[in-house]
């Protein structure tokens, strides 16, 4: 099939390998350090989840950081050499500076070849809330988006992309930075398991808690059947899980029950994101409602005054 464009992506979408390896699509992949070393999440083709989060139950650590900026540049100019429009695709800028830094090479870029169409887009997503995006912007490609089109339509569809996840415990969050030391805190001491989501600029945001999580799961399921806002048949519900298979099957179908419609897409969390997660997060996403209109007015005001959409 010839495409009108061409897409860049990058491995903290989560998705199975086999779904985002095809003609035209390239992976960028995001470092990740562990006490052997330096490694590249290559959405698990050369290790197993389970020997990822295995290692970070018997103590690891792991780390992660910013793609480098000569990958962007390589990548980007490869698009440009290749002559075909094309879209990058990137992980939230509110988890991460990746995104800046793509930006400053795209605008190097673009000086340099003002004729040359190359767009990228800030998800405002993350791990399997970038998943769906990045599934459903495949599609779009398949049916004859061109760039451009992908581009806008991936700027309007990130705010209706919905997520709701449950974590163990908020320990590897706090450690990475990405919640503060004082909500962890909290959460350790009511012995709760933390739900998470993801706000309107890509940050997390503590949703709710569950006491156990098999009344985590039922919340999930909750979350989803109130706020799901696609009902035809095949809609599309990735279930994102880390190193808890048995776990999602559960939430597949507790989702499932009295509808077998749903495509449902398995996602194991890759190790950038399982970094700051930890093991046994577990997570549902799906098309909700526009997440702008959840702003209250005063946020709204001063989304506007920032120059915001």
């Amino acid at each position: 099939m010839q495409h009108k464009c061409n897409l860049i992506i990058d491995s903290c979408c989560d998705l199975p390998f086999e779904v985002v390896d095809r003609e035209g699509v390239e992976l960028i992949r995001f470092p990740y350090i562990m006490s052997d070393g330096e490694h590249a999440d290559d959405l698990y083709q050369t290790s197993s989840a389970h020997d990822f989060y295995q290692a970070m139950r018997n103590g690891e650590e792991p780390t992660t950081a910013q793609v480098p900026v000569p990958v962007f540049r390589d990548a980007f100019e490869r698009a440009i050499a290749s002559g075909v429009p094309t879209v990058y695709l990137s992980f939230s800028s509110g988890l991460s500076g990746s995104f800046d830094a793509a930006a400053l090479v795209h605008d190097q870029l673009m000086a340099e070849h003002p004729d040359a169409e190359l767009y990228i887009v800030d998800t405002c997503l993350a791990s399997v809330a970038e998943a769906l995006l990045v599934y459903e912007a495949l599609r779009q490609r398949d049916n004859g988006m061109t760039a451009q089109e992908l581009a806008r339509w991936a700027e309007e569809a990130r705010y209706f992309v919905d997520a709701e996840f449950m974590v163990d415990d908020l320990e590897a969050l706090r450690r990475g930075g990405r919640i503060p030391s004082s909500v962890a805190y909290a959460g350790s001491k009511l012995d709760v398991k933390p739900l998470l989501t993801i706000t309107v600029d890509g940050k997390l945001s503590l949703a709710g808690v569950a006491r156990g999580r098999k009344k985590g799961i039922k919340q999930l399921a909750e979350y989803y059947n109130k706020r799901k806002a696609d009902s035809r048949p095949g809609r599309c519900v990735v279930i994102g899980n880390a190193d808890c298979p048995k776990d999602a099957a559960r939430l597949q179908e507790a989702l499932g029950k009295g509808d077998d419609s749903i495509l449902f897409l398995e996602s194991s969390i890759g190790p950038v994101i399982g970094s700051h997660v930890g093991p046994d997060m577990i997570a549902v996403v799906f098309w909700g409602n526009d997440k702008r209109e959840e702003l209250s007015v005063a946020d709204r005001i001063a989304k506007k005054v920032k120059g915001g959409e």
